[in-house]
Formats: structure tokens, sequence, C-alpha cells
């Protein structure tokens, strides 16, 4: 058995590819808010890519700021900043690879300091983010900045030290501005059309409320581009920790695993600088939004329809609800019918194609995703990838039954419908949602007139009566027979 750190790496077995350059010779030039799975199944292996390229300017400090962020630290710290990714085809085949380029990682209420240093450094010329759809405290239905979490409101309070990311962006930018350091790009790859609309609206925002001229300068001079991020990345688990021992012998406390299938596509707006991403693979557009929609209403969309559709149905993975014909045509049905008619045409995609691709990728046994990790936070996800769609077929008068069945088994999850070995729902707008959920008998729709979650949408008298027929349906005879309803199978 083989400890993974920098010392021990070339003694890990052949089949494990390693690091293909001189971790010594990067310096930081990129640094990330929110080092999670996603973030190091994705872009790490781009910028690791780039590295063995022969780049040395784009080394990741990694920073976290939550409490859970600690245990990231430690195993950063303990193996040196390495891991191992294991990538699993439709097909089976894996792969596995040791990533390097993230060469220091920092914890933010260990030494605020030292993280001020690095985003003020003139050699630190991206700031990227991974912090969730939930965590720039954007109001779905006004759009405004209204954030709730606890960090960012003791900032916004006078917090003298920085807490929240937002905190620690824009006193760094204070400090670049005052030395004459240029600004460096704030990236978003977080799930979100616009992203990188978002991003810049929590940060002016965050930073008009605490120096409305310092805020005048990030709206005029620093750059946020939009991109998608596409690959799927369920949480690192014990199991995966075991599988990497069991089949490579390597012991690794970050070990990490996903699909094959990636997909970068970026705005290219980056006026400090940026690696040769083109020369890796990443797509360098001028308008990110073609793309965003597709992703975010055909894959991520469809993982919220299959999840509370799945979850009431007592099923627990991805795989084994897209190897199921009902699900399968549900989904197919939601989006050829629903979720294509609602997208702009997308440079170089077959979307036809592209749809049966994500049935495959769904389909993946090795990944081993689960219904319930993509239930996390729907209150957060729904209006960003359903609820969209669901809005434009009801302007046009177009089809709505899927998107429908898809909020009313939400509402049954919430209710309580779940089965008894089923998982608890997590959002972290859980009592709020329970409240209206209790409601439903009383005041058939209560959960449509949550307005973070739909806007106006619940005076939509079609959606309403829709949406409470769907609810009944999946009372009296379950998810099964509502999805093959749709099609005119009522065999359950």
């Amino acid at each position: 058995m083989t400890e993974l750190t920098s010392a021990t790496t070339d003694r890990l077995d052949p089949r494990v590819a390693t690091v293909a350059y001189d971790r010594s010779a990067l310096q930081v030039g990129i640094v990330h808010f929110g080092v999670g799975g996603f973030h190091r199944s994705h872009q790490q292996v781009y910028l690791d890519a780039i590295a063995a390229s022969g780049e040395t300017d784009w080394g990741v400090c990694g920073v976290g700021l939550l409490p859970p962020d600690a245990a990231a630290r430690d195993a950063a710290h303990a193996q040196d900043g390495l891991y191992v990714l294991t990538t699993s085809a439709p097909d089976g085949t894996r792969q596995a690879q040791v990533i390097g380029t993230l060469i220091r990682y920092l914890f933010g209420p260990d030494d605020p300091a030292a993280v001020l240093d690095v985003l003020a450094a003139a050699s630190t010329r991206i700031v990227s983010l991974t912090i969730t759809e939930g965590g720039y405290g954007i109001d779905d239905a006004t759009g405004e900045f209204d954030p709730h979490d606890e960090l960012t409101l003791l900032d916004l309070a006078g917090a003298t030290i920085p807490h929240s990311a937002f905190g620690y962006l824009t006193e760094a930018l204070r400090r670049r501005r005052a030395e004459g350091t240029p600004p460096f790009t704030v990236l978003s790859c977080d799930n979100m059309q616009g992203n990188g609309h978002t991003a810049k609206k929590a940060v002016v925002s965050f930073a008009r409320a605490r120096d409305p001229q310092l805020a005048d300068w990030i709206d005029a001079t620093v750059s946020f581009p939009s991109c998608m991020v596409d690959r799927i990345t369920p949480v690192p688990t014990a199991e995966a920790r075991r599988a990497l021992r069991d089949e490579y012998g390597v012991e690794d406390r970050w070990a990490l695993r996903s699909e094959s299938f990636i997909q970068w596509v970026v705005e290219d707006d980056f006026p400090a600088g940026r690696p040769d991403l083109a020369s890796v693979g990443v797509q360098l557009v001028p308008d990110v939004e073609p793309y965003e929609l597709m992703k975010l209403r055909l894959l991520n969309a469809s993982h919220q329809a299959m999840s509370h559709l799945g979850l009431l149905d007592g099923r627990t993975w991805v795989h084994d609800v897209c190897a199921d014909p009902t699900y399968v045509a549900f989904l197919r049905r939601y989006m050829e019918t629903e979720a294509v008619p609602t997208l702009r045409p997308v440079p170089g995609v077959d979307l036809p194609a592209y749809c049966d691709q994500l049935i495959e990728r769904f389909a993946g046994v090795a990944v081993r995703d689960t219904l319930a990790r993509r239930a996390v936070d729907a209150s957060d996800r729904l209006p960003k990838f359903l609820i969209p769609v669901l809005r434009r077929q009801l302007a046009d008068g177009g089809p709505i039954d899927c998107c429908v069945l898809v909020l009313a088994a939400w509402s049954r999850c919430l209710e309580g419908g779940l089965p008894a070995n089923a998982v608890t729902i997590t959002d972290r707008r859980a009592d709020e949602l329970l409240a209206l959920v209790a409601q439903e008998r009383t005041h058939p729709g209560a959960l449509l007139e949550f307005a973070p979650v739909f806007g106006d949408l619940g005076t939509n008298h079609r959606l309403v009566t829709s949406y409470l027929a769907a609810r009944e349906q999946l009372a009296r005879h379950g998810p099964r027979f509502a999805m093959r309803a749709l099609s005119g199978d009522r065999t359950g």
C-alpha cells in the first residue's frame, strides 16, 4: 500500500498516470474558492494538462471558508495537494490519474491575512469560484443581491477581517486598486445561466454596501466572464477511497471519481491574461449562453426530473432509474417536447445526439451518482434549471406536463410522501418549504406561491390546475403510473 505524497508518486501502480511536470516550477496564478469534488475533477484537470504542456504560471491556491473545508485543508496538507481522480466511461472503462496543480491550500479561518496576500499578489490573475448555485445571494425572483448566509452577513455588518468569498474578493480588489495592481478576472464555474453576470452582481452589490467608490471601480474594470462546465462528479466517499486502495494499492484520503465526459465552454474575456485553454480542449467563445441553456435545461433539469420522481419511487441511484424504460421515456419526452424548443441554436452541437449522449451518460453504472445528491437544495436548482423551461412554455402556450409532474413530485417528497427507506430531503429553505406543503390540504397550490422559487407563477391558472392534478395522480397511483400516463399508458 502506498500513501500518496510528492515523495511516493514514483512508486505508484504504473496504471496510475502520474504528474508529467516539475511541480516545484509552478507558481500560483489562480486562486480558487470552494475546492470541492467538482473543481478537482474539472477545472484542475484542464490546468493539469496546461502544466504538462510547459506553462508554469497557472498553479492553483485553493481557499476554503466553511467548517467542512477543514477536512480539505488536512487532506491537501497531508498529500502535498495531490489526489487521484478515477474516471469511468459508459462502457465501464476506467482510468486513474494523479492531479498536481493544486500547489497550495489555505483555510480562511486559520489565516485570513494569508488569503488576502495571495489574492492581492500581482501573480494572481484569475480568481475562480465554485460556491454552489445558492452561494451568490441573488434572489431568483427579483434578480437582486439578498444574501442570507452567515459569513456574508457578518462581513456586511462591518467585520474588519473578511469571512465570506465576497468579503475576500472585495478587500483584495481594494488593495490592488490602492497598490496600482491590475485587477484579477473573476471566473464563476457554478451551474447557472450567466454565471459571470451573477458573480458580478454579487461582488459589485457587496462592495457597494461597503464602499460605493470601490464598487464603481469594480463595475468598470473587473472582468466576470461566463462559462459552462460539465462533468458528472459524485461526492467523494469512503467507498471511492476503498476502491482506489483495492484496485491500485494507493492510500488517498482525497480520492475522487467522475465520469469520463468533460466539457468547458468559456467566454474569452481575461484582460489580466489566461492559460492556453484552447490547447487542452476548452471551447473559447464570444457568447456562452447557447451552451449554458443547453446544459442547464437538458442535463441539470433532467437530473432534477429523475431525482424527485425516483426518490418518490424508492430509488437510490441515477444509473438505476436511467436503465428503466419508464424513466428514459419520460426524460426523452421532457427533453424533446419541453426543453429543446426553448433553446437557441448551439454552434457545433447536434441537439438530438446530445440528448442521446446524456441518457448514455446517466446510465453509467461505475460513476454511482445518487438521486439524493441531485435533490439537495432543489429550491436553488429548480429556478435555474427547470422553471425557466416551464415559464417559457407557459408564455408560448406549449407543453408543460413533464415540468409540472417534477414539481408535483418535489412537493410530495417534501410533504412526506417518500418511502420509509428513503433519504431525508436536504434544502437550505427546508423550514419554509415544509410549512408551505403542510398547507396543501387546506390551501391547494400553496407551494407554488413561494416567490423565491416560483416568482409570480403561482397565479398562473394553467400551472396551478395542472400541478394539483399531478399531485393527486402521484398520491393515488405513484410516479411510475404518472410518467406512463403522459404517453397514454395507464397500466401503472
